[in-house]
């Protein structure tokens, strides 16, 4: 992928993860943990994006703390690592992908389809075990240092779970985008009759040093849920819980249609305009605030035609 503007140090260091390649899942760097009760099996997955050094780092510490389930399956995983082992801190913005978006590629027409890229063969290498998990907990971070996001997917069953999660302060529910449907989404995850279930944290920005802890903390308290972890294991790697949790319904994306789309302010997202406020233009077409208290999710430095610039929400639940 081409290199996009940084302001950002990168504070973090990305885990040697070779380690981990065998795993014992049949599925190179995954490696699941039984507990020998039962209960339901966890997907807790990381570089889904490689150049987003929290997720592995996360997982480096349940790796080296010999961290095991107290009930169910706990499976690990390493997604797109092609483009992680790639990573070069020098020009960090590079090796989100290689080929194309590996969370933009998870619906079966696209699957099931003719089309070839790295990201794809690794996607249905990996597809066979993500049809066997019920609850995904898919680590990610973002371009600019924003309050870590709980990204819940648009259905009340990802609400519900972000809720009963506590933490962070904010829960994005969302419908995705429109170059692709996410992991997150995929299968049951997206299926209102279905149990199974899936969040996305984002932990802040993609190198900022606190990160790595956001995405611990979020990580035990996602496997408390389920009774794979207690407080005595938990405790120690835990964050305060925020006071507040507030859900942010994302009423539509802005998704950009020329070569020239460009914000009018330096927006870093989470930022609240009001009803008809210039957010950008995209060609000579104003993009403004459709809305009072509209809130900016996640302004992209990605201004590439189809992709998602920014999303636009509103503010439905604090609590």
């Amino acid at each position: 992928m081409k290199s996009v503007p940084n302001d950002y140090p990168v504070e973090l260091t990305a885990p040697d993860i070779s380690a981990h390649k065998a795993g014992n899942t049949g599925v190179d760097y995954y490696t699941s943990f039984e507990s020998g009760k039962a209960g339901p099996h966890v997907l807790v997955n990381a570089v889904v994006h490689g150049n987003e050094l929290c997720g592995p780092i996360a997982l480096d510490h349940l790796f080296a703390t010999g961290f095991r389930p107290l009930v169910g399956k706990l499976t690990l995983g390493y997604a797109n690592v092609e483009a992680y082992h790639a990573f070069d801190p020098a020009d960090p913005t590079t090796t989100r992908y290689l080929d194309e978006d590996f969370n933009r590629v998870w619906d079966a027409a696209t699957l099931d389809g003719d089309r070839d890229s790295r990201e794809l063969r690794r996607a249905r290498e990996i597809r066979p075990l993500i049809d066997t998990v019920d609850y995904l907990f898919d680590i990610h971070s973002m371009q600019h240092k924003t309050t870590p996001l709980m990204i819940s997917g648009p259905l009340e069953k990802g609400r519900a779970l972000a809720r009963a999660m506590a933490s962070p302060s904010y829960v994005v529910s969302d419908g995705g985008h429109k170059a692709g449907r996410r992991l997150r989404d995929y299968g049951g995850f997206g299926d209102p009759a279905s149990d199974k279930n899936a969040l996305l944290i984002e932990c802040g920005q993609h190198w900022e040093r606190d990160a790595g802890p956001v995405a611990i903390d979020s990580v035990y308290r996602f496997l408390m849920h389920f009774g794979m972890a207690d407080r005595d294991m938990a405790g120690p790697h835990l964050l305060p819980t925020p006071p507040t949790q507030t859900v942010i319904m994302v009423d539509r994306p802005v998704t950009i249609k020329t070569e020239d789309f460009r914000f009018a302010q330096k927006f870093t997202g989470m930022e609240s305009l009001a009803k008809d406020e210039l957010i950008g233009w995209d060609g000579d077409e104003e993009v403004r605030a459709p809305f009072d208290g509209c809130v900016l999710i996640m302004p992209t430095r990605r201004t590439w035609v189809g992709q998602t610039a920014v999303r636009l929400g509103r503010v439905v639940d604090a609590a």
